[in-house]
């Protein structure tokens, strides 16, 4: 199975404008994010998609691979879609979120698994327990509910499942995907849905469309890059860890 991971990445960004290009220990967080991804066993190759010709310069300068892609997109799948058009050998499309300059590689072979397993399987994603009320009850926090095979019931920005009678485990969603390329372009020619206007996530259109979604438990934790603060703190863990 031919797989082919994708960063997407756009220069705007309301609370960190940019953000691509920030600096982590000497390097644009773009290409942190590529090192790491490029780590896995499983993609065949991991490329930069992106509107803006300076993100794309950037990689390039770092010897890696980028692909500039129209800007009047309004989704990131819209995006992906664009990406996997013009590679048609391609089985497997990951999607890795350009500001994960911590992803772990492990994390990317383990969602192409349940492709190899299952020929029919769509979309897959990952998502991670999450203890801290605060965290719990932050919208910026996607939580996910799961059926006992491990499939999405749900996403949302609400606290789920509601803890009513007990209290019981919490998922926070983790924004890498993994979509089959037929899949994936039908699925970008959807139109958006009820629930995903009203929680402003664009994975609810495959569920209420009807398509799966599996869903990974892993123990890694992410820091996504949002905030200066944010930047700072994966800067001080890149330091301390020697990840530079």
């Amino acid at each position: 199975m031919r797989t082919l991971c994708v960063i997407p990445a756009r220069y705007a960004s309301t609370r960190l404008p940019g953000k691509p290009l920030a600096d982590i220990c000497g390097k644009p967080m773009i290409c942190r994010v590529l090192e790491r991804a490029s780590r896995a066993q499983k993609p065949e190759k991991v490329i930069v998609a992106t509107d803006d010709q300076r993100i794309y310069d950037a990689v390039r300068a770092e010897g890696s691979e980028a692909i500039l892609t129209r800007a009047d997109h309004p989704t990131g799948t819209d995006r992906l879609a664009e990406v996997a058009e013009a590679y048609p050998e391609v089985d497997l499309i990951v999607n890795v979120q350009g500001d994960e300059p911590l992803i772990e590689p492990s994390v990317i072979d383990d969602l192409i698994a349940p492709f190899e397993m299952d020929e029919n399987l769509p979309m897959a994603t990952v998502m991670t327990r999450m203890d801290d009320a605060a965290e719990q009850l932050n919208p910026n926090n996607v939580k996910v509910v799961v059926d006992k095979l491990g499939y999405a019931l749900y996403f949302s920005r609400s606290l789920v499942p509601y803890p009513r009678a007990a209290a019981g485990p919490v998922y926070k969603h983790i924004g890498i995907y993994a979509y089959r390329r037929d899949f994936l372009l039908r699925y970008a020619r959807l139109e958006p849905t009820p629930l995903e206007r009203a929680e402003s996530l664009e994975q609810l259109r495959a569920l209420e469309n009807g398509y799966g979604i599996r869903v990974l438990e892993t123990d890694c934790r992410f820091v996504g890059v949002d905030t200066p603060e944010d930047l700072a703190l994966v800067n001080k863990i890149y330091r301390e860890q020697g990840l530079a």
